[in-house]
């Protein structure tokens, strides 16, 4: 039963985080449950074949059509919400999904993130229970947010048909722990991750692009190798990836859980949201039926292609893989001359790999960057924080184990 009625929307406090390495505080320690969070984090000892069978009913099919990528799915589409919805990210179809299972009934609340009343990039877990206030979830935020401390407040409202909106850290441990949940039902609505940073990097990072930071209120990586900015008086901006000061960040900017993620497209999921594979739309991955499921329910509301795919990866992959190794091994990035910046800039969109295409290039860097980094701060830790398929994701590139970095050894 009830204790209460449940407000529209709120946000529980949590409580204090415990301290731990390798942490991307997913809310797990703040609870009852901190004594899960060694079984269930996604950077102690992942076990991504056991977890995909309990989600999916099946681990993913190496042999299968870009499932050594993506994970698991039974279908991928390019997307967009014929009726784009303001203050979205893209469409909106993230939040719309969500949305539509609590106008049908078939949640009670949904557990995402919105904007800190005291700044608008700083994400604040909340609990929504009325389809009339999740436009509060729209857009990004950047930096740590713990959702999974929703579950108690959650329960003690009697909330037993949930849907969560996470990323992959997120999802992973929330998985881990859904059958000692007690729920009658459960919809896990994924993004995939990008790397985050905390929210007062980030006001650092928005210094870079602009003189008036302040007034920036949209930031976007996109596909065609571009950042867009939205300003409050409604101008836009665009910069190449070439042109972003990234080299010229901290290197602590980007947190070595972020730099070692091995789940970049949320494979645990029952359905994937991004923008890697959508050449301009969205890229959504149907995982499982209920991933299906929460497709088919939006009808017409939804436009869908096939995915495209074009390009070649292995070059943009290889000098990745030779920069990340130079910042691994505390050398400086080889920076490219300004002269040379626009011409590139101007060629990548244009011969660069696009599509999933696109996507499997920024997955296998991922793999890559995990595998550098750990082995430079945390070799020990290696055999058992990198899966078989991120191994297997590297080795065109010449990563290969070495002695004690499997769980073989």
């Amino acid at each position: 039963m009830l204790d209460s009625t449940p407000p529209a929307i709120w946000a529980p406090t949590p409580g204090p985080a415990l301290p731990r390495s390798l942490c991307t505080d997913c809310g797990l320690s703040r609870g009852k449950r901190a004594g899960q969070c060694g079984a269930a984090c996604q950077f102690i000892k992942p076990d991504y074949p056991t977890m995909e069978l309990q989600v999916h009913g099946r681990a993913r099919d190496a042999k299968r059509a870009d499932e050594a990528f993506f994970g698991p799915f039974r279908a991928m589409y390019r997307a967009a919400l014929r009726d784009p919805k303001p203050g979205a990210q893209w469409t909106g179809l993230t939040t719309r999904l969500a949305q539509k299972l609590l106008e049908t009934g078939k949640v009670d609340a949904i557990l995402g993130v919105g904007p800190h009343p005291d700044d608008t990039w700083r994400p604040q877990p909340v609990i929504v229970t009325d389809p009339a206030e999740v436009h509060h979830l729209r857009g990004m935020r950047m930096g740590y947010a713990p959702l999974l401390s929703l579950l108690e407040p959650a329960a003690e409202q009697g909330l037993t048909r949930l849907a969560v909106v996470g990323i992959p850290c997120q999802v992973y441990a929330l998985r881990s722990i859904e059958r000692d949940l007690g729920l009658d039902a459960l919809y896990v609505i994924g993004t995939p991750c990008s790397d985050n940073t905390t929210t007062e990097n980030f006001h650092e990072f928005l210094a870079r692009l602009s003189d008036q930071p302040e007034r920036i209120t949209y930031l976007e990586f996109r596909a065609d190798y571009h950042v867009e900015l939205r300003f409050d008086d409604g101008t836009e901006r665009d910069i190449p990836f070439l042109k972003l000061p990234l080299s010229d960040l901290p290197s602590n900017f980007f947190p070595m859980t972020c730099r070692t993620c091995v789940d970049y497209t949320n494979s645990l999921a029952d359905i994937t949201v991004g923008y890697m594979g959508g050449e301009g739309d969205q890229w959504v991955i149907a995982r499982n039926k209920r991933g299906e499921e929460l497709l088919a329910a939006l009808g017409d509301e939804v436009r869908l292609a096939e995915p495209g795919s074009s390009g070649k990866r292995a070059g943009s992959v290889k000098g990745f893989a030779q920069n990340t190794a130079r910042a691994a091994g505390g050398l400086p990035l080889r920076k490219m001359p300004d002269w040379a910046r626009g011409i590139v800039g101007w060629l990548m969109p244009r011969i660069g790999p696009k599509g999933l295409e696109f996507a499997r290039a920024r997955v296998e860097m991922k793999a890559v960057e995990s595998i550098l980094h750990l082995r430079r701060a945390h070799r020990k830790r290696m055999r058992y924080m990198i899966p078989k398929h991120v191994w297997d994701l590297a080795a065109p590139y010449d990563l290969t184990p070495e002695t004690g970095e499997t769980h073989k050894d």
